[in-house]
């Protein structure tokens, strides 16, 4: 594993856990930070793993983009600084692992924006979540694009036009996360969901992940179009066909891959 100024990573069987550690900047997102996030992505998604977690120390799972830095910048910096957030979400999406986000604390900004770029999120119940942009100087745009797509249209209008924050329960009824659970329950929650969501043909999982993410935003039937021949394709590899050949013969798969 290679080392890292801001982030903890290691590797634990098939787990990759990746954890913010820049506890006195309340894991702002620096462009140090977010080329460490990127890096650490990029090579568990080279990796044979299974799964990511992402997770954070210290009183805040991250707070956003780190000021300090935008405001030394210029137009054409910031530009860089939000190309390069932006690459870390596409990067959490295109990996063929499973990312779930272990959220401890309060998310915010491009914090909240990484939460809702992860395929699977479970929040410990003191937990919270905002977009507070709408009530300050600099409007989530950026942050809003994932968020939007996890809570739908009237829910992302309060988010980001209140900036205020929501629970963890109101998060999960929202669809933003997938479970809020007491706080002594968190590790075991995301432990139980990611194991879950791991089984089974590790080729199967990269390419369903790949098209539920190109599907997600076409219209219908684009969609359907796009997700047929994906899956017509799917039908003839090794782990298709042994999950098939176990079912039909009753007995336990051996997955190739």
């Amino acid at each position: 594993m290679a080392e890292y100024r801001n982030l903890l990573v290691d590797r634990a069987d098939d787990i990759v856990r990746i954890t913010m550690n820049r506890p006195e900047r309340r894991n702002a997102l620096s462009a140090e930070h977010l080329t460490e996030l990127l890096s650490a992505f990029r090579a568990a998604g080279e990796s044979d793993a299974t799964g990511v977690v992402l997770a954070g120390t210290g009183k805040v799972f991250s707070a956003g983009h780190d000021f300090a830095d935008v405001a030394a910048r210029d137009l054409d910096g910031v530009r860089e600084l939000l190309e390069l957030c932006t690459e870390v979400m596409r990067t959490v999406q295109s990996i063929p692992q499973v990312v779930i986000a272990r959220v401890h604390a309060l998310a915010t900004a491009a914090g909240c924006q990484l939460v809702a770029s992860c395929d699977l999120a479970v929040a410990a119940a003191s937990a919270g979540f905002a977009l507070p942009g709408g009530k300050a100087g600099w409007f989530c745009h950026t942050p809003a694009v994932p968020v939007a797509r996890a809570v739908g249209r009237k829910r992302l209008m309060e988010l980001a036009l209140t900036g205020d924050p929501i629970d963890a329960a109101t998060a999960e009824q929202w669809g933003l996360i997938n479970r809020a659970v007491p706080d002594e329950e968190l590790d075991a929650a995301v432990d139980d969901l990611l194991a879950r969501a791991t089984r089974g043909s590790r080729a199967s999982k990269a390419a369903g992940k790949r098209t539920l993410y190109a599907q997600l935003d076409r219209p219908e039937a684009d969609a359907y179009e796009l997700a047929l021949e994906a899956m017509a394709a799917a039908s003839q590899t090794p782990g298709a066909k042994e999950g098939m050949a176990a079912f039909l013969e009753k007995r336990k798969p051996s997955w190739p891959d």
